[in-house]
């Protein structure tokens, strides 16, 4: 009876915080016209990142302590860095030089530094980090070793060969393997970064939104490989970048990808009446944003109201499904126990879809624990097992399937969006807002000239 009560008190707080959810998205729909957001200098970036990376290094300590390490001990050469070290170098670096050596020390011993670097190609390295090591005397010494977890694997094997050589046995035997440090210093946005991200969240909002027009789509001329290039001539312009290649799909084509992650998208123009798709996002200042958004393309005339009603049903539905994942997304459980919750939640009312969330922001894919992979909708091995951490910044992905009569096929409909984890409210909150309305592709009806023809 008290695993039956407990069962009942805990599916009620998941349904009450679902709720809240609900009633924070509907508040967070964003009414207004996203707008592009201009850079600032190179040289003010710089500032802004370098200041970043300080607040990010002064966590390290405590992450040390957490963990139970003593040390951390970081070392790569040029062009063959850890995927630590862009998490820590400084912003005018471009990679590391010579041999680029960190350590940092969990509890310094009085009046010494809990961080040093070196950067030498020469043995007198060896000298110096051992005798830092023996001024401080930390038991353990963590190695970004790990077989499976890439921000926690970055030590190459021959690196880790001269460091047994550099520093001898006595230190060698201290080596241990701790990957939750290196996952939770490249996870860790520290408070400053987030004014910016909500900027480059509203950069990508703006630039889909002005892709999914008609200023862009001429329905039965343009292709999908059309609005694709010019989103990456859009970035170019603005002076951003990205980190992956745009795509735009035509969810209603019979030969859509069986993948939708597959960069490749059918050859035939975009049409009047097509439900289109894009996977889109902007890199700046450190930061990497991931959205995917919907777009329907008006016959001559039409307004919102004609979008298909089983079309609006079909994003209603993805959008129940991020609430869903959002309500599951708990502090300290696994990626594997949030991805459970939130498949026996969609089961019991009745959707069909997948869930593929991953922490975003340093690294478009970055450290953290993922909730299911498209391929893997029971378990993720090993970085599903990862507990969910807070202060970091997630990807919502995922994609809800709905019939359509007007069409007589079942669609996918996937949405992406950027959440913070927010420490006042104690729940994720979206970066900028979240789509609940298509993107609508206009068209004038027979007889009426364009605005931009005139």
């Amino acid at each position: 009876m008290r695993g039956l009560l407990t069962g009942l008190l805990n599916g009620a707080a998941v349904l009450l915080a679902a709720q809240q959810l609900h009633l924070a998205a509907a508040a967070a729909a964003v009414s207004k016209t996203p707008q592009i957001q201009i850079l600032p200098s190179l040289r003010e970036q710089a500032e802004l990142l370098d200041a970043w990376t300080e607040e990010r290094k002064a966590l390290i300590p405590g992450i040390l302590q957490k963990y139970g390490v003593d040390a951390w001990l970081i070392s790569q050469r040029e062009y063959a860095e850890d995927p630590v070290f862009w998490a820590l170098k400084e912003s005018t670096q471009f990679s590391a030089r010579r041999r680029t050596t960190h350590l940092y020390i969990a509890n310094p011993t009085p009046g010494t530094p809990p961080a040093y670097s070196w950067i030498d190609n020469t043995d007198a390295v060896w000298a110096s980090l051992r005798a830092v090591l023996e001024a401080q005397q930390p038991a353990s010494i963590a190695l970004n070793t790990h077989a499976e977890i890439a921000f926690a694997s970055g030590l190459h094997a021959g690196e880790l060969g001269a460091l047994r050589a550099g520093l001898g046995e006595e230190w060698s035997q201290r080596f241990v393997l701790e990957p939750m440090v290196g996952v939770e210093v490249v996870a860790a946005m520290v408070g400053g970064r987030l004014e910016w991200y909500r900027r480059l969240m509203e950069t990508a909002w703006a630039v889909i939104e002005e892709a999914f027009s008609a200023r862009v789509v001429r329905p039965g001329v343009s292709t999908s490989w059309d609005v694709t290039w010019w989103m990456r001539e859009k970035i170019q312009a603005l002076n951003y970048t990205t980190w992956f290649q745009p795509s735009v799909f035509i969810l209603t084509s019979n030969d859509l990808p069986a993948a939708t992650d597959d960069p490749r998208a059918p050859e035939r123009p975009i049409q009047y009446g097509d439900l289109i798709h894009t996977d889109f996002g902007v890199s700046a200042l450190g930061l990497n944003t991931d959205t995917q958004h919907l777009g329907y393309v008006c016959n001559p005339g039409e307004t919102a109201a004609d979008v298909p009603a089983g079309m609006l049903e079909g994003l209603r539905k993805v959008n129940r499904l991020q609430d869903i994942v959002r309500a599951h997304m708990r502090i300290g459980k696994t990626g594997n126990e949030i991805l459970r919750a939130a498949r026996a939640q969609m089961r019991d009312e009745g959707i069909e879809g997948k869930i593929y969330c991953h922490a975003t922001g340093e690294y478009g894919h970055s450290a953290g624990t993922v909730i299911g992979m498209t391929n893997l909708q029971d378990e993720v091995p090993v970085l599903g097992d990862l507990p969910l951490l807070k202060n970091t910044y997630y990807s919502i992905e995922l994609y809800a399937e709905h019939f359509v009569p007007e069409r007589n096929m079942t669609i996918k409909f996937p949405q992406e969006e950027d959440v913070y984890w927010d420490e006042e409210s104690g729940s994720w909150e979206w970066v900028y807002g979240r789509q609940e309305e298509f993107l609508l592709i206009r068209t004038p009806a027979e007889g009426v000239v364009r605005e931009e023809e005139l």
